[in-house]
């Protein structure tokens, strides 16, 4: 019989009346259901955050920062259950779920540090003429009721991106998980509560994005909105968000450039999991692969061979690398988008087709940049190889996209590492790795249509907090 669970509304576990179905993605079997809620249930919420910020605001740093290392505890012991977890509700392969649980993990304690760091700095007055007689200082201050939605490829991980730092920096919160993932959000809930988390500091709202996720946007007790998704929504909340924060982490179509003189066994391994993992369903997953001809033909083949070696399919196997797509209708969408390549005249070296609930790890040549599989996000495990000959040109080439989130860079030669890195329009470029590659510390976000702000703990707490000036006058 699927589980059934109950929601985290102002310090309450509780029913909702309606039921939303959770899937075993690989299956599509019902292995739980979650309350499902409406307008008001959205709004109760949001009440109850508005309550808890009175309080929570003045509970001291070192108890916000107890509070969270003790669930930077409680997920790396519970990692097994968590990532089996994941595995079920994301269909991820069991070892990157893992990895996911222990990088969660360390979000929270990261957190737990940055929550007693949180200070300001005095202000020399008199470097104005105006100021003489005047002692000047800022401080940090929480901003309020934040607004957190996350996607279904992290379900973990991106909350904790989300909850930890808002809560660190003394905010209170509510959660909108994906519909299609929220267990895993449900059960780190818990672990705040047990944690002891005061009533209402933390509320789980799950439900449709036009009726929970539009509330929360315009709501007026909501002062920001941190969001992680699709470019198309991502346009909607600014435009319905008014005058308040909002941090998107969007798209990307991530391209990585390998040089003649790189080490093509590491690249070529290090590519096939960047560019796979998740069933490529990671907003910096590896999508473009630029090779130089002179090493085109080698690298391609040690590529093409470590994807035909992948293991596809259930991914609480353990030897699983590839497990299935979120749902058959992005299944669809991928089949749809290399169908058309192949009709333009990209070839396919491996893959290219549906089986099921999964789509094969594909690798596709010949491409061209207005392919969708190459302007677009494929957001799938689909990965195109294109050949270059002028390293200047290759750079134009990964800049010539509507994103900018992450890039990578196989050379040895310094002065094209820095080359890359002073012309690339990104927010993060990976020198001899590919751009999948991201700590939950360092400042994470992306240009152009990829987003706005940066996340990373101690990144995401400064766009939490406001910044209140004080001057006295001694005179």
């Amino acid at each position: 019989m699927p589980q059934q669970y109950k929601t985290l509304i102002d310090g309450q576990w509780v029913e909702t009346g309606q039921v939303l179905d959770v899937l075993n993605k690989y299956t599509g079997e019902v292995i739980a259901t979650v309350p499902l809620a409406d307008l008001a249930v959205t709004h109760e919420a949001i009440a109850a955050a508005a309550r808890a910020f009175e309080t929570y605001k003045k509970v001291p740093s070192h108890a916000r920062s107890s509070m969270l290392e003790a669930v930077a505890d409680q997920l790396w012991q519970r990692a097994d259950q968590l990532a089996e977890i994941i595995s079920l509700e994301t269909g991820k392969a069991l070892k990157f779920s893992l990895n996911e649980v222990q990088r969660s993990s360390e979000t929270f304690k990261f957190a737990a540090e940055e929550a007693k760091r949180i200070h300001g700095e005095t202000v020399p007055m008199d470097a104005s003429r105006f100021g003489e007689n005047r002692f000047g200082y800022w401080v940090r201050e929480p901003v309020g009721v934040i607004g957190a939605i996350t996607p279904f490829n992290f379900p973990l991980n991106l909350v904790a991106h989300k909850v930890a730092p808002a809560l660190a920096a003394g905010n209170t919160v509510v959660l909108k998980p994906a519909s299609t993932t929220p267990l895993s959000a449900l059960m780190l809930g818990e672990l705040l509560m047990t944690a002891g988390l005061p009533r209402g500091a933390l509320n789980i709202v799950v439900g449709a994005g036009a009726v929970v996720g539009d509330a929360m946007v315009t709501h007026p007790v909501c002062r920001k909105i941190t969001f992680t998704g699709s470019p198309a929504v991502g346009e909607q909340i600014i435009k319905k968000a008014g005058i308040k924060k909002v941090t998107l982490e969007l798209g990307n179509n991530s391209a990585t450039l390998i040089e003649p003189d790189a080490d093509l066994a590491k690249a070529a391994e290090r590519c096939v999991v960047s560019a796979f993992a998740n069933a490529g369903q990671v907003c910096i997953s590896l999508q473009r692969i630029y090779v130089h001809r002179d090493c085109a033909e080698a690298f391609t083949k040690r590529f093409v061979d470590k994807v035909n070696a992948l293991k596809v399919g259930d991914p609480l196997d353990p030897a699983c690398d590839v497990g299935p797509m979120i749902d058959r209708q992005e299944v669809q969408r991928i089949d749809a988008w290399v169908r058309e390549a192949v009709a333009q005249g990209a070839v396919v070296a491996t893959g290219g087709r549906a089986e099921g609930r999964m789509y094969r790890p594909t690798v596709l040549t010949q491409v061209t940049e207005s392919m969708k599989v190459m302007c677009l996000e494929t957001f799938a495990p689909v990965v195109s190889i294109v050949v270059y000959d002028d390293f200047e040109a290759a750079l134009a080439r990964i800049n010539a996209s509507d994103f900018g989130l992450q890039a990578g860079v196989y050379t040895n030669d310094i002065r094209k590492a820095m080359q890359a890195v002073n012309t690339l329009e990104v927010g993060g470029v990976m020198i001899n790795d590919t751009p999948t590659f991201r700590l939950d510390h360092f400042p994470y976000g992306g240009n152009k249509r990829s987003g706005l702000g940066r996340e990373g703990v101690r990144f995401a707490m400064e766009d939490m907090t406001t910044i209140k000036m004080v001057v006295i006058n001694h005179n």
